[in-house]
């Protein structure tokens, strides 16, 4: 297991979580389920709602539990669904929580035809010090079959041979 990677995710659906199974699995890692205090609705028109107000207004949610010893890790993964075009406000507020100086980011998101949207612009913003490798992003209804997908991104990016 390679302790000095980190993949953290934030998965509403199970999509997310599907393909933070399958870095995890390709690199060895640690991994770090990103959850909020107060879960999101199930049903998909509150989620959408919800999640659009939480955007305009910048909110952060509480989480429920940080990554102990952030330091030890030299790359972190970032996962996330993309919401309203970017990271949904639980990822926002871990990325806020923690120091990422010096560290290399990898974000990867699952959607429904938005790609990464604006979410590499919005995590570099939010971790200045860090340095953002190019993202993957995979289609929800495409997860459960994204491994050849998911192998040849980590090749690309240098995170597995």
């Amino acid at each position: 297991m390679n302790k000095k990677i980190l993949v953290a995710y934030f998965s509403h659906s199970g999509n997310t979580r599907e393909i933070a199974i399958q870095i995890h699995k390709n690199i060895g890692s640690n991994i770090f389920e990103i959850q909020s205090v107060n879960p999101y609705p199930s049903e998909y028109n509150e989620v959408v709602e919800q999640a659009k107000q939480e955007l305009q207004s910048g909110y952060q949610p509480e989480l429920k539990t940080a990554v102990k010893d952030m330091k030890s890790y030299e790359a972190v993964f970032i996962g996330y669904p993309n919401w309203w075009g970017t990271i949904p406000r639980p990822v926002a507020a871990f990325l806020s929580k923690h120091d990422f100086s010096g560290k290399t980011i990898v974000p990867f998101c699952t959607h429904e035809g938005s790609r990464l949207g604006r979410s590499i612009t919005d995590i570099t913003r939010l971790c200045p010090q860090s340095t953002v490798l190019n993202g993957l992003a995979v289609r929800g209804r495409e997860v459960k079959n994204a491994q050849n997908e998911v192998s040849e991104w980590l090749r690309k990016i240098g995170m597995i041979e």
